[in-house]
């Protein structure tokens, strides 16, 4: 009997992991959309992936809510329904209005002032040149980047990691439901209003803020406003 090679765990683990981000990356790009009905064979052939990997990625996408099985139709990407969005944006606010309030405590005023400054060059750049998918990936990255780096200050890696699943949901939420050329400006504002309580050291105002940056958010979606 053949002994296993010590590298050939880490080389499946890495398998799955590109199995993993390759079927996360399609989802975002909208190659695979929510509530479609998709086979093993097709998502072999969207991520370039064995069909090894796949079948061993399948289980941690129904545990992370991402595809669900069903009885006779086979597997369906996460559909989005008001269950969905409420308690994807009830996640994220128990998360982040906390988390806000520690980054008050920890970040540098050099971080906070980059941020600060980077928000204020996107709003120009999108008052000056108008909708444009240049602007529009600098205006995600700007958003995202700004709320990734509030739960990665915390160091723990389990809610980072809890956190990208259900920031996942959110992205194909807003996708589906805003256009983010529309909210470019008035989110890049929010975030303004955050930071500068922020360099302030408001610890409380800016976890406000943020709960209430969240909940417009969360409004929007759901069709409030």
């Amino acid at each position: 009997m053949s002994v296993p090679e010590a590298g050939d765990g880490a080389a499946q683990l890495k398998l799955r992991e590109q199995a993993y981000d390759r079927f996360t990356r399609q989802l975002l790009a909208k190659e695979l959309r929510p509530g479609q009905f998709v086979s093993q064979r097709e998502l072999v052939a969207l991520t370039g992936m064995k069909l090894g990997a796949i079948r061993e990625l399948i289980p941690r996408l129904e545990a992370e809510g991402l595809i669900r099985t069903v009885p006779q139709r086979g597997m369906q990407i996460a559909h989005l329904d008001l269950h969905l969005i409420r308690d994807a944006y009830q996640f994220r606010l128990f998360l982040e209005a906390p988390a806000t309030r520690l980054f008050v405590e920890t970040a540098s005023d050099e971080l906070l002032r980059a941020l600060h400054a980077r928000h204020l060059l996107v709003i120009e750049r999108a008052r000056t040149e108008g909708h444009c998918p240049e602007l529009e990936a600098l205006a995600q990255a700007t958003d995202w980047g700004m709320h990734d780096q509030i739960i990665d200050a915390l160091g723990n890696e389990i809610i980072s990691k809890a956190y990208r699943v259900n920031s996942i949901k959110i992205r194909l939420i807003r996708d589906a439901a805003t256009r983010i050329d529309a909210l470019v400006v008035p989110v890049m504002e929010e975030h303004l209003g955050i930071l500068e309580r922020m360099l302030a050291r408001d610890a409380a105002g800016a976890e406000a803020a943020m709960a209430a940056h969240i909940q417009r958010a969360r409004n929007r979606a759901l069709g409030l406003g």
